[in-house]
Formats: C-alpha cells, sequence, structure tokens
C-alpha cells in the first residue's frame, strides 16, 4: 500500500481533494514552533504592572530586571505626563472679562493662550468660532476662550472684529485683528490653523498654507494686469506723433 506521508504528486491530489489527511510536519518541526510562539506570547510580569505595582514589587525582581523596570517606569511616566498634557484642555472655553488676567495673563508659562474678542451679532465672528472649537478639539494641550467683547473691552469697535490674541507667558504673541486679518469670511479652518501655526501656538500637521494657490492666482492675476498696463502705455507711446 502506498505511504500516505510520502510525497507524490498524486498524494498531493489526494491531499487536494481532502482524501487523504494533511501531511504530518515532522516533530522537531512541530516543537520548534511550538517553542517559538509561546516565546513570542511571553510577556514580562512587569509590562502588566502600573507605576504603584511595579513599587511595590519591585524587590521581587533580579538585577536585569530592576534595570528594565526603571527604563519602563521612566516610559509609562513620560507616556502619563504626555496624556495629561495633552488631554489638559479640549474645548473652547467661554470667559468674561473678570476671568481675563487668571485665565489669560497668569496662565501656566508652557501653555499657549488663544482667545477670541467676539460679537454673538456678527456671523465672521461665529465662524471662527466654529472653527476654533474644532482645533480646540485637535490640539488640546493648548488653552482654547472666547469672551464677548464688552465683558472686556468697553466701546471696542465693530471694524476690529473678530478679535484673536495669542498668549504666551503673559505676553501677546500674536494678534489678528478685524475680518481680513482673521482671513475673510470664507475663512476655512485648516487656514486658521496655518495662522496659528505660524505664531507658534501650535504644531500643525499642514505641510504648505492653505491659500497658497489662492495667493498665487492673486500675484500672477496683478502681475497680468500690470503687464498689460505696461503694454498699452507703449502702444500709446508708439501711436503719439513725433513732432520735430
Amino acid at each position: 500500500m502506498q505511504d500516505p506521508n510520502e510525497d507524490t504528486e498524486w498524494n498531493d491530489i489526494l491531499r487536494h481533494f481532502g482524501i487523504l489527511p494533511p501531511k504530518e510536519k515532522p516533530k522537531d518541526e512541530i516543537e520548534e514552533m511550538v517553542l517559538r510562539l509561546q516565546k513570542e506570547a511571553e510577556v514580562k510580569p512587569y509590562e502588566r504592572m502600573n507605576l504603584e505595582e511595579l513599587k511595590e514589587a519591585e524587590d521581587d525582581f533580579d538585577e536585569a530586571d530592576r534595570k528594565a523596570i526603571e527604563m519602563y517606569r521612566q516610559q509609562r511616566l513620560q507616556e502619563w505626563k504626555c496624556l495629561q498634557r495633552r488631554q489638559k484642555y479640549g474645548e473652547l472655553r467661554e470667559i468674561c472679562g473678570e476671568q481675563y488676567v487668571k485665565e489669560v495673563t497668569n496662565a501656566p508659562e508652557d501653555v499657549w493662550v488663544i482667545i477670541h474678542l467676539y460679537r454673538s451679532s456678527m456671523p465672521m465672528c461665529l465662524l471662527v468660532n466654529e472653527h476654533l472649537s474644532r482645533l480646540a478639539r485637535k490640539f488640546p494641550e493648548v488653552k482654547f476662550l472666547k469672551a464677548i467683547v464688552n465683558s472686556c473691552i468697553q466701546n471696542y469697535h465693530d471694524r476690529c472684529l473678530p478679535t484673536i490674541l495669542v498668549y504666551k507667558t503673559g505676553e501677546i504673541k500674536g494678534r489678528f485683528i478685524g475680518v481680513a486679518e482673521c482671513g475673510g469670511i470664507y475663512l476655512k479652518v485648516e487656514e486658521l490653523e496655518w495662522k496659528l501655526a505660524e505664531v507658534g501656538a501650535i504644531e500643525t500637521d499642514l505641510e504648505e498654507n492653505p491659500k497658497k494657490d489662492i495667493m498665487n492666482m492673486m500675484t500672477l492675476s496683478v502681475q497680468n494686469i500690470s503687464a498689460h498696463e505696461d503694454t498699452n502705455t507703449k502702444s500709446s507711446d508708439v501711436m503719439k506723433p513725433h513732432i520735430t
């Protein structure tokens, strides 16, 4: 009778159709695979512990483990600090004039503060608030605030709204005053993000200014107009009669 484990084309056909069972792997190969899988699945006990559990179990590990634990503890500590910092804010918060010094001027020195002075009756201000809300969620390590302008500054001119002020260490690092400086009535959130990144308040993942194409088109248009005017001037000069 033919050996079902023999490497023949006929046996391969029978295995393909399920007539013969799959060919048995050599025992040493199976054992090697099992050992490899066990090693891959092995997890050091301290990798499942939090910082407090690591401290309590420190005496139960040998010197090599202690070094690994210290490195692991520092890594977890940095991850925790980073998480705490990134989850600190995360929303556009409303304040009033009485809170300005505490929330803005006296904010922690390592925190960027972006505050929007607005009037709810102005559509452009509402658009900026909407964009800032989205950016606050994207950059939770930055403090985003808004305040009705009358609660902070009396008799502030509407032509100066929206007003976006950027603070760090109690000082103004950037300001955008009025519709034009804030980006215009068709402002997109990416454009506002780029403006704030240029000041240094946020670390954007945008690779270039979203308004670059528009600016290039405007520059090209101005150049074309200038060239056209120059051509017309030269044509006029040619048409002028030469009096001798």
